[in-house]
């Protein structure tokens, strides 16, 4: 008989707690905040830790296909932080890959926003100073969506800072022969279906 079966209970409960919380830890990805705010995610089985961008609510208009909707969150975040319309990005991810991640063009422009890698075809463009992409991304990691869509939005953001208009900005962008063509078409696809 024990002694004691208010402890042999209380230690039981606990250790029954104890399995249920390091069994639920281990099946599922633990996540918590981090001091800088962002969101980081504990992988348990792999042992390691990411740090992601906050969390944002699709601001992109329901009137955009679904292939570019399924990109919403990662549109919006970027967008908002590069200071852009989410629905400008939707746009020009409509015209260029029609919100397919595996886009690849002639030319050899890679992803969602299409962008010119420094491998691949585009090692065959070549600027005054050296090749022309040697300062972008590899094909493989504009491959990932999110990447793509970071860089890219990044990109034209510059793009607006440095020229003063969206059509300027996305001529730019553009093919180095699609002229204004290219501008206008984005920006048309921005009215139809922008808020």
């Amino acid at each position: 008989m024990l002694s004691n079966p208010g402890f042999a209970i209380r230690g039981m409960f606990l250790s029954s707690i104890v399995v249920i919380l390091l069994t639920t830890f281990i099946t599922t990805n633990a996540t918590f905040a981090t001091s800088s705010g962002n969101v980081a995610t504990a992988n348990v089985e792999l042992g390691t830790t990411t740090e992601s961008e906050p969390q944002v609510e699709c601001q992109v208009s329901q009137e955009y296909p679904q292939k570019v909707l399924r990109w919403c969150n990662l549109i919006t975040r970027y967008a908002i932080k590069h200071n852009l319309p989410p629905d400008l990005i939707a746009a020009l991810i409509w015209q260029e890959s029609g919100g397919s991640p595996s886009a690849y063009s002639r030319s050899g422009a890679v992803g969602l926003m299409q962008i010119m890698p420094r491998d691949g075809i585009a090692t065959k463009f070549k600027c005054p100073n050296g090749p022309c992409f040697a300062k972008r991304p590899t094909i493989d990691e504009l491959r990932d969506p999110e990447f793509n869509i970071k860089f890219g939005t990044r990109m034209l953001a510059g793009l607006f800072k440095r020229n003063g208009s969206l059509r300027e900005a996305l001529h730019a962008y553009g093919p180095m022969d699609g002229g204004y063509y290219y501008a206008d078409k984005v920006l048309s696809i921005y009215e139809r279906y922008g808020n």
